[in-house]
């Protein structure tokens, strides 16, 4: 199904974005679905070098899997901005990975926000900035 599709039959208005996590898209959109994954991070270089709005609480994302077919409807609940190295124990459960463990979340994204930010000739360190989302499914 496409992203417009799910958007007519879930019955919501509003403005909405479309995209798929690019590190393990359909892995990572079942933890969605099951609910266990209710949480996400970007580097906030990117946003800036795109010259992109950050996210905002209230604002509906249609999750792809790696085809670009639409999973689920998911809305923003939270957003800030900190520190890598600030990134809670709470915020790395969230976001449902491995052993939903802060070690095991910092060891996989180091290592992905290095190959992003160097997509954009950055660099990565504890310092780097990330946005931390908070989100809920609500449609699927």
């Amino acid at each position: 199904m496409t992203a417009e599709e799910l958007w007519e039959r879930s019955g919501l208005t509003g403005t909405w974005e479309a995209w798929a996590f690019s590190d393990a898209p359909d892995k990572l959109a079942r933890l969605v679905l099951q609910g266990i994954k209710t949480a996400t991070c970007s580097a906030y270089d990117l946003y800036e070098t795109d010259n992109e709005p950050l996210p905002q609480a209230g604002d509906y994302s249609i999750i792809l899997n790696a085809d670009e077919e639409a999973v689920c409807i998911i809305k923003t609940l939270k957003v800030y901005v900190t520190d890598f190295d600030h990134v809670s124990e709470e915020h790395a459960y969230k976001e449902g990975e491995g052993d939903r463990s802060l070690e095991y979340w910092r060891q996989v994204h180091a290592d992905f926000l290095t190959e992003e930010l160097a997509s954009v000739n950055r660099t990565f360190d504890g310092s780097t900035k990330v946005v931390c989302e908070e989100f809920e499914v609500v449609f699927q």
